[in-house]
């Protein structure tokens, strides 16, 4: 026969552990959501990349490339504007890497596609929508009860958007592949992202040749 006590112990532990249960629901529910949280805003900041491809080509069949002069070669449009050799080299290594993380290989001799890339920096014109709140305000009201005026506080609104303009720099990065014996473009990708300060980034070359890579691994 169970006591009193016994009674409300059980109960108590009962209680308990449907309380925890629900505690350890709650944190399963809050880690899923923050985690669908994340990977909304790292999907949302990807760099985004596009490209072109010559269909008559099987980029599948290509396993080796090397690079075109860019300067000096005469069978290709290479020569680009906006030439810095510190850039050019860290873009250069930057796409080696995940070119041959891709699979691909240097090949000077007998490469099965030339590549080259171009670097573009233009200023435009971009379009902001700033906020408009309207003023907090304060209204008083008598209390019969406690004879005295007490303050309500309005919080200021959302009341609509300004639009200013605001002048960018932005950078655009094109890597073309040529097909060696055509001398013919079979596939180009690009991207374009704005440029914050002076230079292009270590950390904005890599995101975007990561981008433009991403596209090429589509095949």
């Amino acid at each position: 026969m169970k006591t009193p006590h016994s009674f409300w112990s059980l109960k108590i532990f009962v209680h308990c552990d449907k309380h925890s249960t629900q505690l350890k629901i709650m944190r399963h529910v809050s880690s899923f959501f923050a985690c669908l949280l994340v990977a909304l805003l790292f999907s949302g900041c990807a760099q985004r990349a596009y490209h072109q491809h010559d269909d008559s080509f099987d980029l599948t069949s290509v396993s080796t490339y090397s690079w075109a002069d860019a300067d000096d070669d005469k069978n290709f449009d290479t020569k680009r504007r906006n030439l810095n050799s510190i850039r050019d080299t860290k873009i250069k290594r930057t796409i080696d890497k995940y070119l041959q993380e891709h699979g691909w290989k240097i090949n000077n001799a007998n490469p099965d596609v030339f590549l080259v890339f171009d670097v573009v920096v233009d200023q435009s014109q971009q379009n902001v929508n700033v906020p408009v709140y309207s003023q907090p305000t304060t209204s008083w009201f008598f209390n019969p009860a406690t004879r005295r005026w007490v303050p309500i506080f309005y919080p200021s609104n959302l009341v609509g958007f300004n639009t200013a303009t605001r002048q960018v720099r932005e950078g655009t990065l094109t890597l073309s592949m040529m097909n060696p014996v055509t001398d013919k473009a079979i596939w180009q990708g690009w991207t374009t992202s704005e440029i914050y300060g002076k230079k292009i980034s270590d950390e904005k070359i890599d995101r975007d040749v990561r981008a433009i890579i991403k596209e090429l691994k589509k095949y």
